[in-house]
């Protein structure tokens, strides 16, 4: 959500951001707010009027009846009564116009950075470096089930038979491998100066509506029946969610906090689900980071948070690269996002692994989440990033640490996360 100062302000600047993010069909709603804005404030006018009237008729009325006047007051209080019915109808369209406008200037994108590359969809997202020699070994390597197979780590028959696709069993050593990365990743990032924390599971509306849109919303989330609660998504959601409605001291930022969370997603509108794979899942585990801070630092914050998903993935073995999602490709509450995609030796090409976003002030607006700054108290800035989600980082670790034999080779900085093991064999 903007700034309605903004729209207020200058308008067609709003109105060149949803030009560039090629989302046309938004352009009517910056004149819906300006009208809608308009009345408000006239509404807002009035109502302040006749509140005033009232408690003058009021004290009038009182004065009368201490001076045994009681003639002249059944005319004040019929005048009274009739502005009481005015004042209930001017509230009553104040809080039908309030609606409409919340409901629309939540639907009006974040202003993105003058940086973001212009383009229509992902296609058109713009790769800006690479990390590590992505390497074609000159042995053939199995599709990702195929090898998980290989070692006894996974049954997605029986979990088709308990849950349906886009579900698994991960089990021996696959599972340890699994469990192995997550806390490897708490490890990194706890060293890396992260407060670690486990989180909700699970959060009200009034968090999910702060920290994403509805389109996404419908997209990803589980709603649970006849609550007011959703399954997170990723723990982003709790985790923003935690500063709802605060106001922090100034020395207490940044916040800087990295979560492990089960994720649960609905994935609709995915083009269905592989019935052999998982890559694409309902269910999956990550570790993700958060910071809050001061706007003069969100983008330093930025450049660092891509940095250490590169860092991790690169000290498993696995190539990398960083892709900048163009303007069409931003959710509307970003300002700025960064995929890290890993390097794929089977499929010869890379695929995203993690996203890296700056929101500005769009969750903090949404959610009351402010800082105080000296005297004034002002809108924090609010950054997220994936650390790591297995199973779909399981795809690029098994490939890229395949050996020819089919066993795995485990990177160093695992090993003290496997007991000690370098290496898995088939079963």
């Amino acid at each position: 959500m903007i700034d309605i100062a903004l729209i207020r302000r200058d308008p067609d600047s709003v109105r060149r951001n949803i030009e560039r993010k090629f989302q046309l069909d938004k352009l009517p709603l910056v004149d819906e707010v300006l009208e809608l804005d308009t009345e408000v404030r006239r509404l807002k006018g009035a109502i302040d009027t006749l509140r005033a009237n009232r408690n003058s008729l009021s004290r009038q009325i009182g004065e009368m009846l201490s001076a045994n006047r009681d003639a002249d007051v059944d005319e004040l209080k019929a005048a009274v009564a009739a502005q009481a019915d005015e004042l209930a109808a001017n509230e009553q369209e104040l809080a039908r116009l309030d609606e409409r406008l919340g409901a629309v200037m939540m639907v009006i994108p974040q202003i993105m950075d003058e940086s973001v590359p212009i383009g229509r969809d992902d296609s058109e997202n713009v790769e800006l470096e690479r990390f590590g020699e992505p390497l074609v070994p000159d042995y053939e390597i199995p599709y990702h089930i195929d090898i998980m197979e290989s070692l006894g780590g996974i049954d997605l028959d029986a979990a088709r038979r308990v849950a349906g696709n886009g579900f698994y069993y991960l089990l021996g050593s696959v599972a340890r491998l699994h469990s192995a990365v997550l806390s490897y990743a708490r490890d990194y990032m706890i060293d890396n100066g992260f407060t670690y924390c486990i989180p909700p599971y699970m959060v009200r509306s009034q968090i999910v509506d702060g920290v994403m849109s509805f389109a996404e919303m419908d997209a990803m989330m589980y709603k649970l029946e006849d609550e007011d609660l959703y399954l997170i998504g990723t723990s982003e959601h709790s985790m923003i969610g935690r500063y709802v409605d605060t106001v922090l001291p100034e020395d207490a930022l940044p916040q800087a906090m990295t979560s492990f969370s089960p994720c649960f997603r609905k994935e609709k509108g995915a083009h269905g689900m592989e019935e052999r794979g998982v890559y694409r899942i309902h269910q999956f585990e990550k570790q993700e980071m958060i910071v809050i801070c001061r706007p003069e630092d969100s983008f330093t914050w930025f450049e660092r948070l891509w940095m250490l998903t590169v860092g991790f993935f690169r000290s498993l073995d696995i190539p990398v690269r960083t892709l900048e999602c163009c303007s069409g490709d931003l959710a509307d509450l970003k300002v700025k996002s960064l995929d890290v995609e890993a390097w794929s030796p089977r499929q010869q090409r890379y695929f995203e692994v993690g996203s890296c976003s700056n929101l500005g002030d769009a969750q903090a607006r949404r959610l009351k989440i402010r800082y105080r700054d000296g005297s004034k108290i002002e809108l924090a800035h609010t950054l997220n990033n994936t650390v790591v989600a297995p199973p779909r980082m399981l795809i690029a670790f098994l490939e890229n640490n395949i050996n020819s034999d089919g066993s795995i080779r485990i990177p160093e900085a695992l090993r003290m996360y496997m007991g000690g093991k370098d290496v898995i064999l088939p079963v």
